[in-house]
C-alpha cells in the first residue's frame, strides 16, 4: 500500500517507509483495547512493523 503522503498526518514526521509489515485498523480509540495498548488516539490504519 503506497502512499503520496509527504508527512504523517497523525504527528507530522516526514519520516515515512514503503517497508512495513502488519497492518490494524482503529475504528473507534476510545473503545478499542488494541488501540489503548498501542497509544492509538485518532482513527485510522497503522503499520505494526517499519523496517
Amino acid at each position: 500500500m503506497l502512499t503520496t503522503e509527504k508527512k504523517c498526518p497523525n504527528d507530522g514526521s516526514n519520516e515515512l517507509s514503503d517497508e512495513w509489515s502488519g497492518l490494524v485498523i482503529v475504528l473507534d480509540p476510545k473503545n478499542s483495547q488494541v488501540a489503548v495498548t498501542l497509544a492509538i488516539k485518532v482513527p485510522g490504519r497503522y503499520a505494526l512493523k517499519v523496517s
